[in-house]
């Protein structure tokens, strides 16, 4: 430093100045006076202090001193501060140290799951030397010699490979060196875990220990519990299922039978069976003994040994009821000779062409051993017919007596009389005639839902008008000789009781058909509708056939069937078509394998046709989308005056345990108010998915301001949680507006209920009966009932036609039962010419020969 001349020699004291970078305080300290407690090595202290020195008037004076750490360096003398501008300081860059204060980028909070991984950058603030970084969590050291789950990379950030519930913490990034310690903010790290749930309790006991109930299985959003914020499991935490537990019976004695003859030791004896009812489900057994002896002569029989007289009168007694006993066998195989003819063909060719005439079955004169076919007399009455209907497994089989009856039986020789009669006029006597037996109790009492004919080898058809629902009998179903009267009888699910286990549901109308028993030898073809998505990822479908003992059995697992199976089912996306060879009840069962699987529900709107006062109700109803079911809304809507006001939708329902919501909006409240109490109404999930219930529907109650308000405008919602939905805007005038009226009018389906012989099929007999003499062989180049099978979209059931004795007749079974009556048999006959048959024309048909 360089003194102005003119100064006075004086005692220089120095003081070093300093700035300590991070702090923003300046700190003033003599070298001979550090503060107290600071590290030494922080604080400025003299590398070289200046010497004493003499001042030559107008010369210059050099004073030399270097300190470090150290930003200025000031002077004083004579107790007073030398100006900035008279001395010189020289810096040097070698030897000076510093700090920033400011971050360049600082850790930021986050939130991870458990195990996954986290990132916490840190850029220190510039300095000289450059500072050091290290992490500290809640204040804590982070050491990544100690804890292999963390490291520093070269960029000073924190990772942590697997985020664990302990890495929950406040987590600071620290820089320093020589000269500081800069602290980043504190960023905070949640490691939240997300609920999933335990696996499903057991299912709990039926609520009710006899008849229908239910049952529930719970779990719990334990596996693992949310954590910090984690999200709760999704989904319901119990499901609730119908379940039936069968009543108990305790058992009952039959009555005593009659006393036994007197036997050799003078008792006679009598005996009973606990058969009245026999105990089952669980009932207690009969209490008591079975059999009752008694002495017979009262205690005065003499016991004698029999002598060799008795034994030879014995003897004679035996052989004498061994001739007479031979004697009748050989009376009754002759009479059985006598009336075998009874059971003969019925040929005439007219039928082929003409279609099936009533005829009734004589026997010829003595001369003439064959059969005539003559018109019948109409008023004859048919004989009583005795036949096993339905054997029992487990005992004796009774007969079942039918008086008057029309079932013919097909197990034994007989007289047979063809009936004829009208189903309109007699079709209540045939119903209670069948319902006085065991098994038909549970037939419907009234004819809408019944149909009934009678049937011979050329077969015929029976169908419920406007259900969807049919009996297909081809030719030789019958055995050649055999009349059956065949019936075709549609339930209401509340009035059989049918079973379902777990998540089944049923998804067809409950059918039979019969009567059980009967022998035919060829597979009949059953129709009916269903309300199931079909998909084999989602369902599995069963066919279940109640025996008659009241039970029900799978009989088929559709995709599991086995060709020579007596059941095969013909599944389409609304219909199924069931090939059967025993008469029974049946239905179509299902079983969600995944919450994809779904049904089709029909949404139907009514309201009344004239409003006679200010309320005015709309009826939405939740159907099964099957025309039986559309039936019984619309006949119930007809008596209850309702008339249809929107177009009806389908609604996929899911298996989601989901409730189904209903919700009315935009009300004109100027002119209309609604007296819902609540935003929604709600159907229970099971109520629809169990299928088993009727006329599902809510009603929104809607109240006019003025009686002249006639106009209605609003909307409908109807929509499952987490599902489908639909939704009506209703825009019609409640007095005038008819328009949708006509989308109800049921179709005729045939025009009659029973049809019998060629009438009832599409194509010709004879012309049926030259296709399948040309397709049935084998042919090389293909042209044969595979090919056909190929040309109607039904290759995927060749296995099972091949097990027939001739699979072009299935073929062609099944043809008539999906195409009846509104089929193009020009296309059946486009298919059957263009098979390549040298003689394919004789296939021709046309509309004129049909």
């Amino acid at each position: 430093m360089a003194v102005r001349p003119g100064l006075w020699p004086a005692l220089l004291g120095i003081v070093l100045a300093a700035w300590l970078h991070g702090t923003g305080a300046q700190q003033s300290a003599t070298v001979a006076n550090p503060v107290p407690g600071a590290n030494p090595d922080l604080l400025p202290h003299f590398l070289v202090e200046p010497e004493d020195v003499y001042i030559v008037k107008n010369k210059p004076v050099l004073l030399v001193c270097k300190a470090m750490p150290a930003t200025q360096i000031f002077f004083k003398c004579n107790g007073e501060w030398v100006r900035q501008v008279d001395h010189v300081i020289e810096r040097s860059t070698d030897d000076s140290s510093d700090l920033r204060k400011n971050f360049e980028q600082e850790p930021l909070a986050k939130e991870v799951s458990l195990e996954q991984g986290i990132v916490l950058p840190c850029r220190p603030p510039e300095g000289i030397p450059p500072a050091e970084v290290e992490w500290l969590r809640n204040e804590d050291l982070v050491d990544p010699s100690l804890d292999p789950n963390v490291y520093i990379t070269r960029e000073h950030s924190l990772v942590v490979r697997q985020a664990r519930l302990a890495d929950t913490a406040n987590y600071t990034c620290v820089a320093k060196n020589i000269v500081a310690r800069r602290r980043s903010a504190s960023a905070a790290v949640i490691v939240y875990v997300n609920g999933g749930w335990s696996t499903w309790t057991e299912w709990s006991v039926c609520s009710a220990s006899c008849g229908r109930g239910w049952q529930k299985r719970s779990r719990s959003c334990t596996n693992p519990a949310p954590l910090n914020g984690g999200a709760f499991c999704e989904g319901q935490n119990v499901q609730k299922t119908a379940c039936a537990t069968l009543c108990p019976v305790d058992g009952s004695w039959s009555p005593w039978s009659k006393w036994s003859a007197c036997g050799l030791d003078c008792t006679h004896w009598r005996s009973r069976e606990c058969s009245d009812p026999a105990p089952r489900n669980g009932g207690e057994e009969c209490r008591g003994a079975d059999l009752d002896t008694r002495n017979c002569t009262s205690d005065l029989c003499v016991h004698t040994a029999s002598g060799p007289e008795d034994v030879a009168l014995y003897v004679g007694l035996i052989a004498v009821a061994v001739c007479l006993l031979l004697l009748l066998l050989v009376l009754i195989l002759v009479y059985c000779r006598k009336k075998e003819g009874l059971d003969s063909d019925v040929a005439d060719s007219s039928i082929l062409t003409s279609g099936f005439q009533p005829v009734s079955i004589k026997p010829s004169k003595a001369d003439n051993p064959h059969l005539l076919t003559i018109q019948p007399d109409l008023s004859t009455t048919t004989t009583t017919c005795q036949g096993n209907l339905c054997p029992r497994q487990d005992g004796p089989s009774p007969k079942f007596q039918l008086a008057n009856g029309h079932l013919l039986s097909p197990l034994g020789g007989g007289r047979h009389t063809l009936h004829h009669s009208s189903p309109t006029s007699e079709a209540e006597d045939f119903v209670s005639r069948l319902s006085t037996q065991n098994y038909f109790r549970s037939l419907p009492r009234g004819t809408s839902n019944m149909t009934y004919g009678t049937f011979n080898f050329l077969g015929g058809r029976l169908m419920i008008p406007n259900t969807g629902i049919s009996l297909l009998i081809p030719p030789d179903a019958i055995p050649r000789g055999k009349i059956y009267e065949i019936y075709l009888t549609l339930h209401k699910p509340e009035d059989v009781r049918l079973p379902l286990a777990g998540c089944q549901t049923l998804l067809s109308p409950i059918v039979s058909c019969g009567p059980p028993g009967v022998l035919l030898t060829r597979p009949v073809i059953l129709a009916m509708d269903h309300c199931g998505e079909p998909c084999p990822e989602s369902w599995s479908l069963r066919l279940k056939k109640q025996s008659c003992e009241g039970s029900w059995e799978d009989v088929l697992h559709l995709g599991e069937e086995a060709p020579s199976h007596l059941y095969y089912c013909q599944l389409e996306a609304g219909a199924c078509y069931v090939f059967t060879e025993q008469l029974g009840r049946f239905a179509l069962v299902g079983e969600a394998l995944s919450v994809a699987a779904t049904k089709r529900l029909k949404l139907l709107l009514f309201a009344p046709v004239a409003c006679t006062s200010l309320e005015y109700n709309i009826r939405v109803y939740c159907l099964h989308d099957t025309h039986d079911a559309l039936k019984e809304v619309v006949q119930l809507e007809k008596q209850l005056g309702g008339q249809l006001i929107q177009e009806p939708r389908v609604l996929h329902f899911k298996d989601s345990y989901h409730n189904l919501r209903l919700s009315i909006h935009d009300v004109p409240s100027s002119l209309w108010k609604s007296k819902l109490l609540v935003s929604y109404q709600e159907i229970p999930f099971y109520h629809i998915w169990n299928g088993t219930q009727q006329y599902l529907h809510c009603t929104f109650t809607l109240e006019r301001v003025s009686p002249s308000t006639s106009d209605l405008a609003c909307k409908v919602w109807v929509w499952q949680v987490e599902g489908d939905g639909q939704s009506f805007n209703i825009n019609f005038n409640i007095t005038k507006d008819t328009r949708f009226a006509e989308l109800l009018a049921l179709e005729s389906e045939g025009g009659v209920p029973a049809l019998v012989g060629p009438s009832a099929f599409k194509i010709p007999f004879l012309i049926r009966q030259k296709i399948i003499t040309s397709l049935d062989p084998p042919c090389s180049r293909g042209a044969d009932w595979r090919t056909l099978a190929q040309k109607l979209h039904l290759d995927s059931h060749l296995s099972f036609f091949a097990s027939k004795p001739s699979p072009t007749a299935m073929i062609l079974n099944l043809w008539e039962a999906r195409h009846f009556p509104n089929g193009n048999l020009s296309q059946l006959a486009a298919a059957v010419a263009g098979l390549g048959q040298p003689d394919a024309g004789l296939f021709t048909v046309s509309e004129a020969e049909c």
